[in-house]
């Protein structure tokens, strides 16, 4: 088995702000495979590290990429020597996969299953954020996922106000990426409630279990971990933190919280506490959208996908992927065009 690697930017078509930081680019990292006596066949995958958010953005990092490359014979052969390096760890598993069968990409190729996802506003200023909830309505969304926490909380109280007043039924999810004070939570997770929110993904920031679990306990919102995933990476700190925590859903970012084997002990372990579960993209390419949307095709799930990320880039790489409305699902007719990458 023989492997390389590169770094590849990705540049946004607009500048992507959340409560921690904007964006105007991300760089990723590709993984290709093959057998040396079959180079003609090979896998593909991403290995999406997330500045300032993953547990293995730190020093050694493309090291580690190129020590993987090097023996890509030995961590086949033991994936959880990957444990501590889960961007790494997804982009293995789905090279990995992919091999396996055959360099398709694509075990949803038929385009006969197709994924429900939410609709994604992201953060801006109040002229901006009507007008993307506007297009996403017009695009027929049941469900909506709204950043929050980066503005005047007020105007985000508005722009419930307005989304609300334009549909009544819609689905409304927030993200408030761990902005709000634990001395404020409550009570603003109270004035949101008043608009009919289906959940909200983490109010105050990782690591405060006791204030977590006091949220969860009190909030008139269901609350959902994210950030709180990333990190652990053993079994035993996993059921721990959900047990003490006691959350209504995870979310799983699988580039964040260990890879797709870990994404589905985190699936095994919430299932024992009650809590449900979606996934989200972590701003992947269409390499890594393609292999959540593949994982999730394996899942007994009809709630919508946090995965409408395939149309950030202006240089995504060219694939089958394709969003119709609220679902995403790969054209049969479609290619993918990766040839450049190495």
């Amino acid at each position: 088995m023989r492997a390389e690697w590169r770094r590849y930017r990705l540049d946004f078509r607009f500048t992507a702000i959340t409560s921690r930081e904007s964006l105007t680019y991300k760089d990723t990292y590709f993984i290709k495979i093959w057998h040396e006596d079959c180079p003609g066949v090979y896998g593909l995958g991403e290995a999406a590290l997330f500045r300032g958010l993953s547990c293995d953005d730190r020093p050694g990092y493309e090291e580690m990429v190129a020590a993987v490359c090097r023996e890509p014979e030995i961590y086949s052969a033991d994936i959880s020597l990957l444990d501590g390096w889960p961007s790494i760890k997804t982009g293995f598993e789905t090279a990995i996969a992919d091999l396996a069968s055959g360099g398709r990409r694509c075990p949803f190729a038929s385009g006969s299953w197709s994924i429900p996802i939410n609709g994604l506003i992201w953060m801006g200023d109040r002229h901006t954020m009507r007008e993307r909830v506007d297009a996403k309505l017009a695009e027929g969304f049941p469900c909506i996922k709204i950043k929050i926490g980066g503005i005047d909380f007020q105007d985000e109280l508005d722009l419930l106000a307005y989304l609300r007043s334009r549909d009544p039924e819609v689905e409304i999810r927030l993200d408030a990426n761990g902005a709000f004070r634990p001395d404020e939570v409550l009570g603003r997770l109270e004035r949101l409630a008043g608009f009919g929110i289906h959940s909200i993904e983490q109010p105050v920031r990782a690591g405060q279990y006791v204030e977590m679990a006091r949220i969860c306990r009190e909030s008139p919102i269901p609350v959902a971990l994210d950030e709180e995933l990333i990190g652990l990476n053993d079994t035993v700190k996993r059921r721990e933190m959900l047990s003490e925590i006691r959350p209504a859903y995870i979310i799983l970012k699988p580039t964040l919280c260990g890879g797709f084997s870990g994404a589905d002990e985190w699936i095994r372990l919430a299932e024992e506490t009650g809590a449900g579960w979606w996934a989200t993209s972590a701003l992947e390419s269409n390499i890594g959208l393609n292999a959540i949307g593949s994982w999730l095709s394996t899942k007994d799930t009809d709630m919508p996908q946090g995965l409408g990320t395939g149309q950030l880039y202006h240089n995504n790489i060219p694939s089958p992927l394709v969003q119709c409305g609220n679902r995403v699902s790969v054209d049969p007719r479609g290619l993918w065009d990766t040839d450049g990458l190495f």
